[in-house]
């Protein structure tokens, strides 16, 4: 039998400022960790534990690239999101030790099969198809911070779809803060150097078509833009 893939390719993203890459290892999403977009999907945002979902390491899209519109869904989704970079192996890390693990962030955008994830939830299924589907997770190269530096905790988050402003919140929002969200993700995993984590979307998340450009930022950082194709 030959293989068909080469067994040391990996999915891997730019790290600003170096012309080394971050080779991923697993991504991680956290639902509902902004008030508003959880009343926006009709939830209770009251500040019950964080629960997570994945998505395959190869959804991930390189900033300025194009997205195509995935199958089997009439309604896909923007979702800009805070994605923490993990640089070290961490099991059942405290909130105060939890910067300890983190490599860098960049900024995201969870892409949804908006119609596919409800269907999942009012029949009590999975969110596999709903939000790990190829190409659903676009990001920017990752911006490495320094040994000890404490969590990001404020900052302007924001997306536009063809220039409209569509998502614009503060980090200081979340629910859950990136310490409590890595705290929480490594009682259930051990948490390695290539995971990322990606922290949630505020409220004004809607429906995005072929040939809709997006651009998605939080301050300090750069721009993610990517069309729908």
């Amino acid at each position: 039998m030959s293989l068909l893939f080469a067994p040391d390719h990996y999915p891997s993203v730019a790290i600003i400022g170096s012309g080394q890459r971050f080779g991923v290892h697993r991504i991680y999403c956290v639902g509902r960790n902004y008030a508003a977009h959880a009343r926006e999907m009709g939830n209770n945002p009251d500040r019950d534990p964080p629960f997570f979902f994945t998505k395959p390491d190869d959804a991930v899209v390189a900033n300025g690239a194009a997205v195509p519109y995935p199958p089997r869904t009439a309604n896909l989704h923007h979702e800009v999101e805070l994605v923490v970079a993990i640089g070290a192996m961490g099991r059942n890390v405290s909130p105060a030790d939890a910067h300890t693990l983190v490599f860098g962030y960049a900024v995201g955008n969870d892409l949804t099969r908006r119609d596919l994830q409800q269907a999942a939830r009012e029949e009590r299924r999975p969110w596999d198809t709903s939000k790990g589907f190829d190409h659903s997770a676009p990001l920017t190269g990752i911006h490495p911070v320094p040994d000890g530096a404490p969590p990001l905790a404020s900052g302007a988050i924001w997306l536009k779809v063809n220039g409209e402003q569509r998502q614009s919140a503060d980090l200081a929002d979340m629910i859950w803060s990136v310490a409590e969200v890595i705290a929480e993700l490594s009682a259930l995993y051990t948490l390695q150097p290539g995971d990322l984590i990606f922290t949630g979307t505020p409220a004004g998340v809607g429906p995005v078509q072929r040939g809709d450009q997006l651009e998605a930022g939080i301050a300090g950082f750069e721009t993610l833009v990517n069309m729908i194709v």
